[in-house]
């Protein structure tokens, strides 16, 4: 079984391109820091290459942006290719199956929010009251 599933921040804006046969496909790199840290009492992270495929590279590409936090779940890929110097590379990626915005919408300067073409309305928020667990159902 190959499955992964990642929860990290952009580290730069996705990049989106298409086949010769026109399917969209976009790029972009994911930080992720690791679950322990290691002995100098620090979390390292890991920058991890994804691809994303048709519809979802379209939306990925239209509201993401660098920083923005992403749940990512998929399967590892490895590629070879040669440069043109004539070196073999190797490079593990990331295939997105399922992508999911995890971050607060993103406004931009004039207004609008990420996955609207309306303009955002200042609407007040509304303070809930508290509940007492006595009055809870369950």
């Amino acid at each position: 079984m190959n499955k992964i599933i990642l929860i990290g921040n952009l580290t730069r804006d996705p990049e989106i391109t298409t086949t010769n046969s026109g399917v969209p496909v976009c790029t972009f790199s994911l930080a992720v820091s690791r679950r322990f840290a290691n002995s100098d009492g620090t979390r390292e992270t890991d920058f991890i290459n994804i691809v994303v495929w048709r519809g979802l590279a379209e939306n990925c590409h239209k509201y993401l942006r660098k920083g923005s936090k992403a749940a990512v779940s998929g399967y590892l890929q490895m590629r070879n290719y040669e440069t043109k110097e004539g070196q073999k590379r190797t490079v593990a990626e990331v295939v997105a199956d399922d992508v999911e915005f995890v971050g607060s919408k993103r406004t931009d300067d004039e207004g609008y929010t990420a996955n609207s073409d309306e303009q955002t309305n200042s609407e007040p928020v509304v303070e809930l009251e508290p509940i007492d667990d006595g009055e809870l159902p369950f």
